[in-house]
């Protein structure tokens, strides 16, 4: 039997038996939601009405008008009926559709003021995203949900550090370990592949070998801070998947002993949370979404921490939508830069895809040597390791 896809996964029996033709009609109809003009005709029984009962909350009314039956059962106003529709959708659909339609529910029907109810916290399918609500609403939690809210942002940031902390620490120490080259390496620390390429004049055809004139090799590790880096976070409200990485990353690099980390976030004013980077959590919860910006007064705060410039990397994560005075930003960026600080500008740390971004700003900051780009967390480690380095970026293509 040839088979197609779906936008619902898996794959379409063909309409040449009728068992495939049922089965394309019991899509569609869950697709069009049962209006009399949806041409299906179909009936659903089961859990294939209960999935259309789900979908029916959420989708059943707004900016699609339908004819003939009012799909408008909606999820009404109490956390009890959001938390059972939030246990409905985890059994009918997987997890990534899951954290779709949550934060459809979230926009199209304003339930961000549900999830201070810690039994509607308790069903939630936790992800960044969901985190990042949470954070924005952190000053209206009463405290009888701040524990829960807790232990969701607890799981989510969890996860994120087994999935980003051992290659983060991997491609961190072998940039800082090539950045302290030496020219007399004992055997176990010469780097053979830089060698080789650094002699391949020195290459004996009749003794199928090269005869290197000079050893290349890391320096020994050394308990002592090698870089500094300094996160400089913008926690405007469009920023809050950014927030959560950032925060996570912070905590990576702080439990690096070669590493100084310092993490400040910032809206109109300047928080410095490097304190509390043993533990993100506390950073994110340190954290207040929304809210202007001043990126130069950030700025001048990270400027005023450097001693070290030539081993410091500054990482601004912005949208770059500038509140204060924009000439004194490019002012310092530049200073820091000429004083040998390496500087990396990011649009978005986060797998949203393209971000929003002021582009006259961006530009500006490419005219002096520090083009901003977006980037995931899985390419900021290797972002880090060439500032590091003093190597070009590896920015995206796409950016």
């Amino acid at each position: 039997m040839s088979t197609h896809t779906t936008g619902r996964g898996g794959a379409m029996p063909s309409m040449g038996d009728p068992a495939g033709a049922d089965e394309r009609l019991r899509r569609w109809r869950l697709v069009l939601g049962g209006d009399a003009a949806d041409g299906t005709g179909y009936g659903l029984t089961g859990q294939d009405a209960a999935m259309d009962g789900a979908l029916t909350s959420l989708y059943g009314k707004g900016d699609r008008p339908r004819q003939g039956r009012d799909r408008s059962a909606g999820l009404g106003a109490s956390a009890p009926s959001v938390a059972r529709w939030l246990g409905d959708i985890r059994t009918y659909f997987p997890s990534s559709v899951v954290q779709v339609m949550q934060r459809d529910a979230i926009d199209r029907l304003g339930l961000s003021t549900l999830l201070l109810e810690p039994e509607m916290l308790e069903a939630v399918e936790a992800d960044v995203h969901l985190v990042g609500t949470l954070l924005s609403l952190n000053k209206a939690m009463p405290e009888t949900t701040k524990e829960t809210a807790r232990a969701v942002v607890r799981k989510v940031v969890e996860d994120l550090e087994k999935r980003l902390a051992t290659r983060t620490r991997a491609t961190l120490t072998g940039a800082l370990d090539r950045s302290a080259r030496v020219s007399r390496p004992r055997h176990h620390d010469i780097d053979w592949n830089r060698t080789i390429a650094a002699n391949l004049k020195h290459y004996l055809p009749e003794y199928g070998t090269v005869v290197p004139e000079r050893l290349i090799g890391y320096g020994r590790a050394s308990r002592s801070v090698k870089k500094e880096v300094v996160l400089c976070i913008d926690q405007s409200g469009s920023m809050a998947a950014s927030v959560v990485y950032a925060s996570v990353f912070g905590a990576v690099l702080a439990s690096m002993r070669s590493i100084a980390t310092r993490l400040v976030v910032f809206d109109t004013a300047v928080v410095d949370l490097t304190d509390q980077l043993d533990d993100p959590v506390d950073v994110l919860f340190g954290t207040q979404l929304g809210g202007g910006t001043d990126i130069n007064r950030a700025l001048a705060y990270c400027q005023s921490q450097i001693t070290r410039p030539t081993e410091t990397v500054v990482v601004l994560i912005s949208d770059l939508y500038e509140g204060g005075i924009r000439d004194e930003m490019l002012k310092r960026v530049a200073a820091m830069k000429a004083s040998g600080v390496q500087f990396v500008a990011l649009l978005a740390l986060s797998d949203e895809g393209a971000p929003a971004y002021d582009r006259e700003h961006a530009a500006a900051l490419a005219a002096l040597g520090a083009p901003a780009f977006a980037c995931t967390p899985d390419l900021f480690p290797e972002v880090m390791a060439a500032a590091i380095e003093k190597r070009p970026l590896p920015i995206p293509e796409t950016a």
